[in-house]
């Protein structure tokens, strides 16, 4: 049965049918909170159809997964296994995003649903926390038939044509029908709840009011008809609050008494009281004073914790953006070291089963010092039977000594977290929060940090792996960059690289420096499309090219022709711009060619810089056909031409005519100044953008004079 649900735009009778057998699912089995998952034609993403019991805030956060996050939904679907979760810290330590968005006391099984050896979907039951000893016979048989039964409904729908469409929301169900005999039994309850001297009120999953007493009206000086229908904190703005909002949710999704105490209409303080059900929450609204005593298992309803949790967020999403180990340290004490007063934080790893302080923040360098190099402590390194799934909490250094009397105490810190890390279940380290004094955790702390220590290990093994693949890569790009440019007699030259900011992949500018003959020399400098190592090899590939046609005495034209044709051969999806010149330093002459480059620069003594006006040719390996026009320049003793890369002027809405006449107007060189200076100064600015997307390559020539 489907209660008051009515049905929806595009909704089918596979839609009533599906809806029908989650609620008997959620009913057979004694949950008290359900989710019917469908996947996409794809393969890649599951959509929420109908939850019963579920906020809409929540069900619509989770509408949509997909099948590579790692949430157990996903995992369930992606590996056709059931997954049974015991409690918080399970999940915390097993999925710690999840953990996080769903702050809240519950076991949970995951389950995919499949018929004819395929996957079409998943089913996601809750009950209250507790249920250590895991499902019953009974309730996998239930979960089973479910999962069967939704399995062949969604199946046999996809083969006659009736698939079952995402909705641009999930159905919220109600899993008891609105009967006359049931209006009757709310109006009884209604009568008798006005005799009673407290107020109450119900509320449905949605938080929504559906029945409230004539006492609880008063309390909140509305009348009833001001509150029905609606969540009592849009009603009540003085309960527009994110902690009374987490208590309601908090007794929805973990089935718990919780209480949260605020100050109504005229400084009042009032007490509310959930007391989670199956189709909602009763709330008992009292005066503060007159609600002294604390039911079992009811959790007081705090702000600082749901500061805490947004805290928790707000750093998940920070940690998605950091590269860096000494990142992922850095955002995590940002955000964790203020909100729970811990003083210092630090990330152990472990090499040859030593101890290796990979960061830290708030340590001494002498208590880095005692903790680097150190023998692996035996609950903190990798035994051979390594248990560090469950992280250890230590409130005082007498308990810290107690369980590990080999422990050290650095900057005399009084209390300590050992948050595990580790990936794809492979251990590789432990996080150490310290606290100055003792410290005792609470539960929520102890899950929440549990849940920290998964999203710094997922973080902390993305940041080493972007570490070693970029060093790797920019060790290759260093390599088949010249180490040093030849000197060539009439020629001053000076060089700058600068590599892509952290976060962003290699790229594949170059330059080189050939020299011809006594009197004759050449450059090049170039960018091939992309930001990878192929990118980066291309970019060695190219040099060779170049250095040899050249060496054979090409002119640039051809240069550029012969190397288009071997690029369209190796690499035709790869693209490549060029500038390429040839020096006579002897009558003082230079010739360009451009493969869709960058004109240079050319700067006389006693002149404004100017852009040379060069006729581009396409760019290196789109048409292995194309020519390449020249283009003769005179150049005076003491001239500069400056050769450069897009990293150098380009900037986010900035016309690129715009700013290569920008950089002509800023670059004056005076007289006599060394051309290692006019290089630095020029890449200075550009090189501390943190807006910058892109790697920099300049390249000065200076004819000198007469050669010697």
């Amino acid at each position: 049965m489907r209660g008051d649900h009515l049905p929806g735009p595009g909704e089918t009778s596979e839609s009533s049918h599906l809806d029908d057998l989650l609620i008997e699912a959620v009913a057979g089995a004694g949950a008290h909170i359900g989710m019917a998952y469908v996947l996409d034609r794809g393969g890649h993403v599951l959509t929420l159809e109908s939850a019963v019991g579920l906020p809409g805030s929540i069900a619509r956060a989770w509408a949509r997964v997909r099948t590579d996050d790692f949430i157990p939904i996903a995992l369930a679907v992606r590996d056709r296994r059931l997954i049974w979760v015991g409690g918080r810290e399970e999940l915390a330590r097993s999925f710690p995003a999840a953990a996080l968005a769903l702050p809240y006391h519950f076991a949970l099984v995951t389950a995919p649903v499949c018929s004819g050896g395929a996957a079409w979907g998943g089913l996601v039951l809750l009950w209250p926390s507790g249920r250590a000893s895991g499902l019953t016979p009974r309730q996998r048989e239930v979960i089973g038939h479910a999962c069967d039964e939704i399995g062949e409904l969604l199946r046999q729908a996809a083969e006659q044509g009736r698939r079952i469409t995402p909705q641009c929301r999930p159905r919220l169900l109600d899993p008891r029908p609105v009967t006359d005999t049931s209006r009757r039994a709310r109006r009884i309850a209604l009568d008798c709840l006005n005799r009673l001297p407290d107020g109450y009120c119900c509320l449905d999953a949605e938080g929504r009011v559906s029945l409230v007493s004539a006492p609880a009206a008063e309390l909140l000086a509305h009348s009833p008809p001001e509150l029905l229908g609606r969540p009592l904190w849009e009603s009540l703005p003085w309960l527009n609050d994110p902690a009374f909002e987490d208590r309601y949710r908090a007794a929805v999704i973990s089935r718990q008494a919780t209480r949260y105490t605020a100050s109504g209409v005229g400084a009042r303080q009032l007490t509310f009281r959930f007391y989670p059900g199956l189709s909602g929450v009763t709330v008992r609204v009292a005066p503060a004073k007159a609600a002294r005593v604390v039911e079992p298992n009811a959790v007081a309803g705090r702000e600082p914790r749901v500061m805490a949790l947004h805290e928790m967020l707000h750093l998940a999403t920070a940690l998605a953006r950091a590269v860096t180990a000494q990142e992922v340290v850095d955002r995590v004490a940002n955000h964790v070291i203020p909100v729970y007063g811990a003083q210092a934080l630090a990330i152990l790893t472990w090499q040859d089963n030593r101890m290796r302080v990979a960061a830290s923040r708030g340590y001494s360098q002498e208590a880095v010092e005692q903790y680097d190099s150190r023998p692996a402590i035996h609950q903190l390194g990798p035994p051979d039977h390594y248990e560090a799934a469950e992280p250890a909490f230590f409130a005082t250094w007498e308990e810290l000594r107690r369980h590990r009397p080999d422990s050290i105490r650095a900057d005399g810190m009084s209390a300590w977290a050992f948050l595990p890390l580790a990936t794809s279940g492979r251990p590789f380290g432990t996080c150490v929060l310290a606290y100055a004094h003792p410290h005792r955790f609470s539960g929520e702390e102890r899950a929440t940090l549990t849940a920290l220590g998964g999203l710094i290990a997922q973080a902390f093994e993305r940041a080493r792996v972007y570490d070693t693949k970029h060093q790797l890569a920019q060790c290759l790009q260093a390599s088949l960059l010249p180490h040093e440019l030849p000197e060539i007699p009439g020629l001053d030259v000076a060089a700058r690289y600068v590599p892509a900011l952290p976060g962003m992949d290699i790229g594949g500018d170059f330059y080189d420096l050939i020299r011809l003959s006594p009197t004759m020399a050449a450059a090049v400098i170039g960018d091939v499309q992309g930001h990878d190592m192929n990118a980066a090899a291309l970019m060695g590939q190219v040099r060779t090219a170049i250095h040899a046609h050249a060496s054979a005495g090409s002119p640039p034209g051809e240069v550029l022709a012969h190397t288009n044709r071997l690029l369209t051969e190796l690499s035709p999806d790869r693209f490549t711009s060029c500038l390429y010149l040839s020096l006579d330093l002897e009558e003082h002459t230079a010739c360009l060619s451009s493969a869709g480059h960058f004109p240079p620069l050319l700067s006389r003594p006693g002149a404004a810089t100017r852009i040379i006006d060069v006729s581009p040719g396409p760019l290196l390996g789109i048409d292995p056909d194309a020519k390449y026009a020249t283009t003769d320049l005179v150049l005076e003793p003491g001239s500069i031409l400056t050769l450069y890369t897009d990293g150098l002027i380009e900037e986010p809405g900035l016309d690129l005519g715009d700013a290569m006449a920008g950089l002509a107007r800023r670059f004056a060189p005076p007289p006599g100044t060394p051309l290692c200076d006019l290089a630095a100064d020029l890449v200075e600015a550009a090189a501390h953008d943190d807006q910058r997307t892109d790697d920099i390559a300049v390249l000065l020539l200076r004819d000198t004079g007469t050669p010697r």
